[in-house]
């Protein structure tokens, strides 16, 4: 097996090359201002979306139409998606798991809101969620999706382990450094990805504050620009 490879496409959107090979997308807005020409129309195996805001799955109707690759969310998002004509989806609720593609799959809880604008008026998403994810050698990964600081990642940690967290440090809509730093410690983690920042004016964290408040931790920032793949 290989080695995980993360390559950050802007905002919170993420490709993964999981050690098995699969390529799995998370929260597909590759029009964000900071994705690279080269990566809009990405293969992927998997698509995985936390919740219903427009810089989340602004471009997961054609993402999935053009790979064909089945999508994760949750119920009321999924069902949303069949009704746009998108029937590969694989729906589940928090606190549930499913095997997929060799993979395990875990919804946990996110403290954000949901809903997007479709036909003009504002559509009901289901609820905020954040994914546990076991790849094939045993690694386990969270994504976290939009969110605040909250107790029970605690729990998270506790019953996942997850390895490495990929978490929103702008502010204003989410987390901030402080409390993405204080999260990292709740789960325990050994690494943690930046995200949901820089993209706009008033998302102001930055990974250089994470580092400051993660200092003499032993956990691992791992500070990507759009486009590059670390592994």
């Amino acid at each position: 097996m290989n080695k995980l490879a993360i390559t950050w496409l802007g905002h919170s959107t993420f490709l993964l090359r999981t050690p098995g090979g699969k390529r799995l997308l998370f929260d597909p807005w590759l029009g964000n201002p900071n994705c690279p020409e080269s990566m809009k129309k990405p293969k992927v195996d998997l698509i995985l979306v936390s919740h219903g805001h427009f810089d989340h799955m602004e471009d997961v109707i054609g993402t999935a139409r053009d790979t064909g690759a089945p999508v994760v969310g949750i119920f009321e998002l999924c069902d949303w998606l069949g009704r746009k004509g998108i029937q590969n989806v694989s729906p589940m609720n928090k606190g549930g798991s499913q095997e997929i593609l060799g993979l395990r799959v875990t919804m946990t809880d996110a403290r954000h809101s949901s809903g997007c604008f479709s036909d003009g008026q504002m559509v009901y998403m289901g609820e905020p969620a954040g994914f546990v994810v076991r790849l094939e050698d045993g690694m386990t990964i969270y994504y976290s999706g939009d969110t605040c600081l909250f107790g029970d990642m605690k729990l998270i940690g506790e019953l996942y382990r997850p390895d490495i967290a990929f978490l929103p440090i702008g502010d204003r809509f989410t987390m901030d450094p402080v409390q993405a730093a204080r999260a990292c410690e709740l789960l325990g983690v050994k690494q943690v990805v930046p995200m949901h920042y820089g993209t706009f004016p008033l998302l102001t964290g930055t990974p250089e504050q994470l580092e400051q408040h993660l200092a003499g931790s032993g956990i691992e920032v791992l500070k990507l620009k759009p486009g590059e793949t670390a592994s």
